[in-house]
């Protein structure tokens, strides 16, 4: 057993009783993110057979929305500093959840512009909660001693599996989606004012102080810069923006396989739409299955190792499973896909958020750029599919597999103050 697996697992017993409640509260959180997305997107059929679109104008409308996310990302870290992790889930949750009411009435009165109109205000919330609850996941995992940012993310997962499976049933009842997803995301936003009660008192936030003490860093000591200043100098540090094209990758391997595997399997081989479903069922399992294991793997042999691993395992899928001739070679490939780009995202929001006095601005600069692809790489893929067929389309998705591999370094811990080279809060797999 390693000393860093020993060390952890002895400090389990004392992590104090509130912490334990915030790591809880954080997973809620996730889920309830995961819910809201899935809530929304489990209908998409029903917007569109309500507003008569074609696939292209579905395309842009859906478009919209993500822009809203990107516009929004890069100002999260001063909101956070601002308001605090507590304040921000809470206020851009419900304001995810009012920009989906907003679509609604679009949808039941329409009005394409409502439609797009809501989506904007619900990408906002999206992306400012989705980074301020992982730079609260950061937080607890760091007060915890140990890894739990995959299981995070994996709670995000479950979230989506429970939203598909809420809204199969609402669908099949013909419940219209301008009353089924008020309803969802009314309760959810119910749920997380009670959950986000659990959070620490925040650390990153406006009330951040740097370690003081005989032992503290004397460089951490000083008071981090703060603001729009902080804010561009963040999008400067070679470090935090090579953990970026970590999880640029990630989201890219991730956002590819959500977007099309279930075409590439239809098409590719002349199959049916349940075989495409159970495509992209295979891949959300391998992806839940590897956030669960992950935490273990990433105790044990560190962050660099298991990225490593993941990058390998993602780009064999890619390989298998765009130039397999037989369905059931495919599908292996499928689940080798999932289990590779499982980990990517979360442990780059870890990495971003290592120093707690900058976690915030970082977060924001690496949670932008993640979110860039799924804003240029649906599109992308598609037209490059339209020359050469789904299944070939996406092995260009190993192109940003290999680059996310080739820096996976960046993601390696930094030194903990007070350490001269920080070895000690590293596993054996981020020794360089």
């Amino acid at each position: 057993m390693t000393s860093a697996a020993t060390s952890a697992r002895a400090a389990r017993p004392d992590v104090p009783r509130e912490v334990r409640l915030a790591s809880t509260a954080v997973f809620v959180v996730f889920l309830l993110a995961g819910w809201n997305f899935a809530s929304w997107a489990s209908r998409l059929p029903a917007v569109r057979d309500a507003l008569d679109l074609r696939p292209d104008q579905m395309g842009l409308l859906l478009l919209v929305g993500s822009f809203g996310s990107l516009l929004a990302l890069p100002l999260s870290g001063i909101v956070v500093e601002r308001l605090g992790a507590r304040r921000t889930v809470l206020g851009f949750g419900v304001l995810n959840a009012i920009g989906y009411g907003v679509a609604c009435v679009g949808v039941a009165t329409g009005q394409v512009v409502v439609v797009g109109a809501g989506l904007v205000l619900a990408g906002v919330g999206t992306g400012v909660w989705d980074a301020s609850m992982n730079l609260e996941g950061a937080v607890v995992e760091q007060r915890l001693g140990r890894t739990v940012m995959p299981r995070y993310h994996a709670g995000f997962s479950f979230g989506t599996m429970a939203a598909s499976g809420a809204a199969a049933v609402v669908a099949g009842l013909h419940v219209p989606v301008q009353v089924h997803l008020p309803v969802a995301v009314a309760l959810s936003s119910v749920v997380l004012a009670l959950a986000v009660r659990a959070f620490l008192a925040d650390t990153t936030g406006a009330g951040a102080s740097p370690a003081t003490g005989p032992d503290a860093d004397p460089a951490a000591a000083a008071p981090a810069p703060r603001g729009a200043r902080a804010a561009l100098g963040a999008w400067l540090e070679p470090r935090t923006l090579l953990v970026g094209l970590v999880v640029l990758a990630a989201a890219l391997t991730e956002g590819a396989a959500n977007d099309w595997v279930s075409l590439a399997v239809v098409d590719g081989f002349d199959t049916g739409h349940a075989v495409g479903a159970l495509g992209f069922g295979l891949f959300v399992t391998a992806m839940t299955a590897m956030r669960l294991l992950g935490t273990r793997l990433l105790d044990r042999y560190g962050r660099v190792a298991v990225l490593r691993l993941c990058a390998g395992l993602a780009a064999a899928g890619l390989l298998v499973f765009g130039l397999a001739d037989h369905l059931w070679l495919a599908l292996l490939g499928v689940v080798a896909w999932g289990a590779g780009a499982a980990l990517g995202f979360p442990v780059g929001m870890s990495a971003a958020a290592d120093d707690p006095l900058r976690a915030a601005q970082r977060v924001a600069v690496v949670s932008t750029i993640g979110y860039s692809a799924f804003l240029a790489g649906p599109p992308l893929l598609g037209l490059l599919a339209e020359r050469v067929g789904y299944q070939e389309a996406l092995l260009a998705i190993l192109v940003p597999v290999v680059l996310g591999l080739l820096v996976t370094s960046a993601a390696r811990p930094l030194p903990a103050p007070g350490t001269a080279s920080g070895t000690a809060s590293r596993a054996p797999g981020d020794v360089a």
